[in-house]
């Protein structure tokens, strides 16, 4: 079989009839060997009938949330190709064609573009339109290098076999970008097509909550991007605090009417800890994630993990202690040069913060070596290959002992 649409359902009485019949008719039109499936989420309305009775296959999806229904419509599915869409009747089931072409023609994944097809007035809440949307598409362009117009489109095209290597995790709305951009980082051709958006034809409100949905969405990119979330937010952090650190260090810094002293100086070593830990935190991400299959392995971190080995983050933290210890011992000096007496915070805090902030990382430096040695430890996997490769060995020598009884 060429083609399963699937359609995932909860409670759309009102509009999944009407969606089977278009999309079998433009299957029969265009001679596509197919077939409808209706990925039943809980459905009270009598949907699973309906369905049944406009010629779709129907299976029940025990796990609620859109991902889930969605999953459990891809994997029960008999076609080499999968479309998945709407069961509301806003997206045009009559115009599959480009998508099976596109597919035809060697892609991985066909999303459609509302944008660029045409959405008819009242189809997508303005909320939606120019912001949502919008916004979060361009976040995902940024993000991960992808040059899909529409990640949010909910009609959309796929070989079956390759968006289930991706093992896809999200069980709710995010599992549209979820496909998105795992497709983009494991290197599938991805491509887009216009199609168009019209008013869905159901009484009662979507099932799709604006900012619920919207930030899961979002969370879901920041998650995926630790370079985003944590690495390029803490190098900003750790540049600006040290240059403003190091200018305090020498003495008072005026900007106009505006002047720095010491209690800036402070600030300063706070945003420096901060940062180095969050760009540590985007290096632990990098690796935990491609350890356990959530993204693919970069040749980059992986080089960066053979570089920055256990005894290399032990010297660097070594060193760092080291000059910390020194600024320690020198405002000790300078305290005794003081008779032990009392000390002026403006002197004595140009010393003992930085040398405090130096003693901070090297012990942030020692842990994160420890850590990134252990997330590096590579377990055994075998392969698929290997696995059949044992079980054919096993099974032949089976035969060759039961050839020797006879």
């Amino acid at each position: 079989m060429e083609l399963t649409v699937v359609m995932p359902c909860l409670n759309e009485a009102e509009t999944v009839e009407v969606c089977v019949r278009k999309a079998l008719a433009c299957m029969e039109e265009h001679g596509i060997e197919g077939e409808v499936l209706i990925a039943d989420n809980g459905s009270t309305d009598g949907s699973q009938q309906l369905a049944r009775d406009a010629g779709a296959r129907v299976v029940h999806v025990d796990e609620k949330g859109y991902g889930n229904a969605l999953m459990g419509g891809i994997r029960a599915a008999r076609g080499k190709y999968v479309i998945m869409g709407d069961a509301d009747d806003s997206y045009d089931f009559t115009s599959l064609l480009p998508f099976v072409e596109q597919l035809r023609d060697g892609a991985d994944l066909v999303m459609g573009n509302r944008f660029k097809g045409g959405i008819a007035p009242g189809a997508m809440p303005p909320l939606h339109r120019y912001l949502g949307n919008p916004v979060l598409s361009f976040i995902g362009r940024l993000f991960f290098p992808s040059a899909i117009g529409d990640f949010h489109c909910g009609l959309r095209g796929f070989r079956r076999d390759s968006i289930l290597r991706l093992q896809l995790q999200t069980g709710g709305m995010e599992f549209a970008s979820e496909m998105v951009v795992r497709s983009t980082l494991s290197g599938l051709d991805v491509r887009e097509v216009p199609t168009t958006l019209s008013p869905d034809g159901r009484s009662r409100p979507p099932h799709l909550r604006s900012w619920r949905d919207g930030w899961r969405h979002l969370r879901f990119l920041l998650l995926y991007s630790p370079k985003w979330l944590f690495f390029y937010p803490g190098v900003f952090l750790m540049a600006l605090g040290l240059v403003a650190g190091t200018a305090l260090t020498f003495g008072p810094v005026e900007i106009g009417e505006l002047a720095f002293d010491v209690d800036t100086l402070v600030g300063s070593s706070a945003l420096v800890v901060i940062g180095f830990q969050a760009a540590l935190f985007a290096l632990f991400t990098k690796v935990y994630a491609a350890e356990e299959g959530f993204l693919p392995e970069s040749p980059r971190i992986r080089k960066i993990i053979d570089i920055v080995t256990l005894e290399k983050g032990l010297v660097v933290g070594g060193l760092l202690a080291l000059a910390g210890l020194v600024g320690l011992v020198m405002s000790l000096v300078h305290w005794q040069v003081r008779s032990f007496g009392a000390l002026d915070p403006r002197e004595s805090l140009r010393m003992v913060v930085p040398a405090a902030t130096a003693l901070v990382m090297s012990f942030q430096t020692i842990f994160a070596s420890l850590f990134i040695s252990i997330l590096g430890i590579r377990r055994t996997k075998e392969s698929s290959i290997d696995v059949a490769a044992k079980a054919a060995e096993e099974a032949a020598e089976a035969v060759s002992l039961e050839d020797s009884k006879r």
